[in-house]
């Protein structure tokens, strides 16, 4: 492996907990969905679950376009973070 390939592989693995920590987090917020009595609580925590789902999408567009050209099937790597991350 290059210099240059360890460094993508290394950004490939951050996007890839980056993931993981935004599915933990959408899941702690979906969980509070509609739970409270208060409905400024509740939008809040609802505001708070999109904006996770959408940082969840731009992280994994980001990681697929890190992800070399040349490979016409996702490594098993990468497609276990996506699942493991619930994508």
């Amino acid at each position: 492996m290059s210099g240059s390939d360890d460094f993508a592989h290394g950004r490939r693995d951050g996007l890839r907990l980056a993931l993981a920590i935004l599915a933990g987090e959408e899941a702690k917020w979906e969980a509070l969905l509609g739970e409270s009595d208060s409905w400024r609580t509740n939008g809040i925590r609802a505001v708070r679950h999109k904006t996770l789902q959408v940082a969840q999408t731009r992280v994994r567009t980001a990681l697929n376009r890190l992800t070399p050209a040349g490979k016409d099937e996702m490594d098993a790597e990468l497609a276990s973070a996506l699942e493991k991350a619930g994508l």
